[in-house]
């Protein structure tokens, strides 16, 4: 666990609230001070923008860690609104039916080839119904775990909905996950029901998934059927695998089922859904989120961050199997009543242009995305979209996924925001299930690259490995003081693990260790560094690896870059970093110029030892760059699980480059 870390770039660009936003924005100033005052009685005020069925008789309770006489920790327990019961999906969907609101749209879809649906309010009413029923009829009941293994598609949040509505648990997995992924969720969870398709569209291609799903239940004995998706037809010729008896067409068993049902209300604490962790460093964790704090931390920040409107258009462009689209493509902007796209594909499928093109289309107001995506855009478009794309309707942007560079951030503001749409830069994690730190659009003062101050509700502190506060612009841990009520309640099937991976650093205090660390400025604000694991020590300096990267993409030449550090006989660890250039070759003058740059931005000591240029960055699905990896390529050790990754064949191609950049390196 890191001690301190060192922080040297300055940041001085200030981008104060909008006067029209501070008019009339959801959440004011006076908001944010009675929430401190009273945090549960302010998270109790959220909750009542939820429809219960009956009122809980509890807000909160919480049993910290304790240490037990033979030295051994407790596992921590919280619960928010005790003896309270809802339903999930009639808070999405029922309830602004019978507000007479069931002519909105939910939902506009597009898919990767170009196919469109649209979904009002009322039409999702009656699909989700159907999709309840058929499962009731499947056997699946409350408490039962389904596995949704499915691309991004309206049947996706069909069945989401409809899991939540008959009170089974669902996880979803990403659909370009290997039958090895899919069959550990499935066995993890002992789930009874997997939910797939024939195929999906990827990157222009119509790709087979049934063979993979089938892979998978072949070594997961619970599974009792497995309802598929007929989503590419004749254009995967290959015929389908099929177990009669067993697998079940979606269509089929949807459209001989009624559109209406009578939902059941379920107690607050009833687990919603098990979401996992990526796997990158060891066995996924399978954090469960209970159906009542979450659906109102999740309502509430969507509505807060985002300043939902009624005519807002908002899209999230996360995968549907993300915590990121849980939150802020299902629950959140659902339970809030508004209008959002849905794109299948690649962001550069059939052009690179195809995300101006949905905004435009749809007319979407608020865009919320990955920097690694931003990034991208930039690349590819440096002086900002064709004049061809009306992008005039957008009023707020939105970066989820990593901490953005103020380079990255700039350009976006400038070139997609025309310099009027704040950026929300959320910071928040799997376990927390909602956001903790974010700008509110009529309330705060933006910094690029820095995710602003806390939320409503919840605290943060920045922590040495004590447990005492680092003065400011000294990073440290990223600990949760007060989390919320959307916090995963546990590790499904091991507490344990719970208690050792977020509550043990810190159990005297009672503190959530984020595994992230960060610095606070002089203003309160603060700026996430990255994975405490991402910190590189050269010559007794703690350096965040998050900070060498935003100064290597403030130069011209560099649109993407990711550091590590690597072994050296002298500073015992060295800066290697990966750019992605806009086209710029290799080159020891490219070399020289990036490490004066870096240099000038951070210091002499975070100048990289290594610049190797690459076309692309090892990342998750879900656009985290993976810098274990780029220590592992230049180090030749073995890079262990890469299951996760959104292009397999990105280490190899690195390895080569390595090889080659840094021999030619020590050569000149």
């Amino acid at each position: 666990m890191t001690t301190a870390i060192d922080v040297r770039h300055a940041h001085t660009s200030l981008y104060p609230a909008p006067e029209r936003l501070a008019r009339t924005a959801n959440v004011t100033a006076d908001d944010v001070a009675r929430a401190d005052a009273d945090p549960v009685a302010f998270w109790e005020q959220a909750a009542r923008r939820l429809d219960w069925q009956t009122p809980w008789h509890t807000a909160h309770s919480w049993e910290p860690v304790r240490q037990l006489d033979d030295g051994s920790l407790t596992v921590p327990r919280t619960e928010w609104f005790a003896g309270g019961t809802l339903n999930a999906a009639v808070n999405c969907v029922d309830r602004h039916v019978a507000a007479g609101r069931g002519d909105t749209v939910a939902l506009h879809f597009e898919g990767e080839a170009g196919d469109r649906r649209t979904l009002t309010y009322a039409d999702l009413q009656r699909e989700v119904s159907r999709a309840a029923n058929a499962l009731l009829a499947l056997g699946v009941g409350q408490g039962d775990r389904v596995i949704i293994y499915l691309p991004v598609i309206p049947e996706t949040l069909i069945a989401t909905l409809a899991v939540a509505r008959i009170g089974a648990i669902h996880s979803l997995v990403f659909g370009g996950f290997s039958a090895e992924a899919v069959a550990f969720r499935i066995n993890d969870t002992g789930a009874k029901l997997l939910i797939t398709s024939d195929g999906q569209f990827r990157r222009g291609r119509a790709v087979p998934v049934k063979s993979g799903a089938d892979a998978a239940v072949a070594v997961s004995p619970t599974i009792e059927h497995v309802l598929v998706v007929r989503r590419t037809g004749d254009q995967t010729p290959d015929e389908v695998p099929w177990t009669p008896g067993r697998d079940v067409w979606w269509h089929d068993a949807v459209a001989a089922a009624s559109d209406t049902h009578e939902p059941d209300f379920f107690d607050a604490e009833t687990p919603l859904f098990i979401m996992y962790t990526s796997g990158t460093t060891g066995k996924p964790k399978g954090l469960v989120h209970t159906t009542g704090g979450y659906l109102v931390q999740a309502s509430y920040t969507h509505w807060a961050i985002f300043d939902a409107q009624p005519d807002d258009v908002y899209w999230c462009t996360a995968d549907l199997a993300w915590v990121t689209a849980h939150t802020y493509a299902i629950y959140g902007p659902l339970s809030n009543g508004v209008t959002q796209v849905m794109y299948e594909g690649t962001p550069d499928t059939p052009h690179p242009g195809r995300h101006f093109e949905i905004i435009e289309r749809y007319g979407v107001t608020t865009y919320y995305t990955a920097p690694t995506l931003i990034r991208t855009l930039r690349g590819r478009f440096p002086d900002g979209p064709p004049a061809s794309y009306d992008l005039s309707r957008l009023r707020l942007l939105g970066t989820v996924g990593e901490g953005i560079n103020p380079s990255t951030w700039r350009w976006f503001h400038e070139r997609i925001g025309r310099g009027a749409c704040p950026i929300i830069d959320t910071w928040w994690q799997s376990e927390t299930g909602a956001a903790i730190i974010a700008p509110l659009p009529g309330v705060t003062t933006l910094k690029p690259g820095s995710a602003t101050r806390v939320l409503p509700g919840v605290s943060t502190r920045v922590v040495d490995a004590a447990g005492d506060d680092v003065a400011p612009g000294i990073g440290g841990n990223l600990v949760v003081e007060a989390t919320g009520p959307a916090l995963a309640r546990t590790v499904w099937g091991d507490p344990e693990r719970y208690r050792d991976s977020y509550w043990a650093a810190y159990w005297r205090q009672g503190w959530f260790l984020s595994g992230d660390g960060a610095t606070e400025d002089a203003d309160g604000d603060t700026w996430v560094l990255g994975r405490i694991d991402d910190v590189i020590n050269v010559s007794g300096h703690r350096l965040s690896a998050l900070e060498i990267e935003s100064a290597l993409v403030s130069h011209p030449d560099v649109v993407e870059a990711g550091v590590a550090g690597v072994q050296d006989a002298v500073t015992g660890s060295a800066v290697a970093a990966f750019v992605v250039t806009n086209g710029v070759p290799a080159s020891s003058e490219l070399t020289d110029a990036l490490r004066a740059h870096t240099a000038t931005q951070i210091g002499p000591i975070a100048k990289p030892a290594h610049v190797i240029v690459v076309r692309d960055l090892p990342k998750t699905r879900s656009g985290k760059i993976l810098r274990r990896l780029l220590g592992q390529i230049v180090d030749g050790q073995p890079l262990g699980d890469t299951t996760s990754l959104h292009d397999d064949t990105i280490p190899d191609e690195l390895a080569n480059a390595a090889r080659q950049q840094v021999v030619q390196t020590s050569r000149e």
